[in-house]
């Protein structure tokens, strides 16, 4: 039996059964039966039909929902609700970006040979979708994994974290009750060995995973043949700040970005390079900020951090920020555990660039700053790490801003914003070993299906 906790007081929250892999098998065989048996394959205008009922359910039990997702994954109940209206506009999306789903005529006639033809493209589902998920958005992620490969047409299977399952359940659960047939969204709760075999069967055409690099990129090199991916990894990510960076604006956009979910965002604020001229004021304000916010329980509205996912992690986070301070880096708050589960916002002032904080996700309640004079010296440190994913440069100089958009190496810089911006129709996902493939729902979507072409060839003139 797998034992949900809440990662606040480690209380039990449900117990739910392990299946095993005759179940990975089974699961699999019901996916595959449905996707190879072209009359089973429901119409656009069904699949649209369940999607929008299934976001009218969520409508209704949004606060059951921000509950759930909160007391089993620890985000503050505040940012829980954001994220199930999210969600919710996430299966809207879905159902609306069915209507996309197209292909394009092909011009033919171009040379003698392409005489008398007429071409075009249609696009179909790909197959299969194994998906497996992280903790951090244990709603929206399974939205944006499972809604996605069902408006393409797709039969899916989540495997959730195990440590927040119970959103992944009752996303399904609301699906059924909008009238989703059997097997085209099913959910494993499983041990790594039975998802392994779940992700390497060569039923499975496409293979979305959340999580970190090292399994993402370790289970992506087992993949059958042919299956395609998306593996979206974390990030370090950097924020370039300008002598000329608007404070009001930007300082609780930084302290939003560095401690949203204690730090537990694959593109939180982690590495902010200020220039010297505003590096005392920024340093002074962003720790001011820090030591205001309440640390605690996450169903608590007023609370802003909550704990992390596990008291393994709050060892690893104070190990690493003792590292940095004993290798030099200073301290401007924070620095300790406030509970087994718990660990306060903590800002360090120019740890070594070779420290953990510098070089690894530090994916927990952690922010570093660094001085810079010369701008083109520090976007070279901070493009020095294998991971790219989101970035930000703060400046009113629309050419320093374009400048340092164009040398960052990310995917999306966001300008006079932090790292952590994202709405879900977006294109969203790492590079290098960030990650590979593009989320967003329409770019999900359209990943999980692929191009068929039409030639006809027509009687001549």
């Amino acid at each position: 039996m797998l034992q949900v906790r809440s990662p606040y007081d480690q209380k039990v929250i449900q117990e739910l059964p392990m299946v095993g892999k005759s179940e990975v098998e089974s699961a699999l065989d019901q996916a595959y039966s449905l996707f190879v048996d072209q009359s089973r394959w429901l119409p656009p205008h069904q699949r649209i039909e369940i999607l929008n009922r299934a976001a009218a359910i969520m409508n209704e039990q949004i606060e059951a929902l921000t509950v759930q997702a909160a007391q089993e994954g620890g985000k503050p109940y505040k940012d829980s609700k954001v994220e199930v209206l999210r969600a919710i506009n996430g299966v809207k999306l879905a159902a609306e970006h069915i209507a996309n789903i197209s292909g394009q005529q092909i011009p033919m006639g171009l040379t003698p040979a392409s005489e008398n033809r007429l071409a075009f493209t249609t696009r179909e589902p790909i197959g299969v979708v194994a998906s497996v998920s992280a903790f951090n958005h244990p709603l929206n992620l399974i939205v944006h994994q499972t809604a996605t490969a069902f408006a393409a047409g797709c039969p899916v299977i989540v495997k959730p974290a195990l440590t927040t399952p119970l959103s992944c359940l009752g996303f399904l659960e609301i699906l059924t009750e909008a009238g989703m047939p059997s097997g085209w969204c099913q959910s494993l709760i499983c041990d790594n060995e039975s998802s392994q075999l779940l992700v390497t069967d060569p039923r499975v055409n496409y293979f979305s995973f959340i999580g970190s690099s090292k399994v993402g990129w370790y289970l992506r090199s087992k993949l059958s043949p042919g299956t395609r991916c998306a593996l979206e990894h974390g990030g370090a990510a950097p924020v370039m700040v300008e002598p000329d960076a608007d404070f009001e604006s930007m300082m609780p956009a930084l302290l939003q970005g560095s401690f949203y979910h204690a730090g537990q965002v694959c593109v939180s604020v982690q590495r902010i390079f200020a220039h010297q001229d505003i590096f005392q004021q920024l340093s002074d304000q962003l720790t001011a900020g820090a030591q205001k916010l309440k640390v605690g329980d996450p169903l608590e509205q007023d609370t802003d951090v909550g704990p992390l996912i596990l008291p393994r992690e709050v060892d690893r986070v104070e190990a690493w920020v003792q590292e940095a301070v004993d290798q030099g880096a200073g301290l401007l708050c924070g620095g300790h555990r406030i509970s087994d589960t718990c660990y306060a916002p903590t800002v360090l002032l120019n740890p070594p660039v070779d420290a953990k904080v510098s070089t690894l996700e530090i994916f927990g309640p952690v922010v570093c700053i660094y001085s810079y004079t010369d701008r083109e010296a520090a976007i070279d440190v901070a493009n020095s790490l294998d991971m790219h994913f989101q970035a930000s440069v703060f400046t009113k100089d629309i050419d320093v801003a374009l400048d340092t958009v164009k040398k960052l190496n990310a995917t999306a810089v966001m300008v006079n914003d932090h790292t952590a911006f994202r709405v879900d129709w977006m294109p969203f996902g790492g590079r290098d070993t960030s990650g590979i493939g593009m989320g967003g729902i329409g770019y999900s979507i359209h990943e999980m299906t692929r191009e068929k072409l039409m030639v006809i060839k027509t009687a001549k003139k």
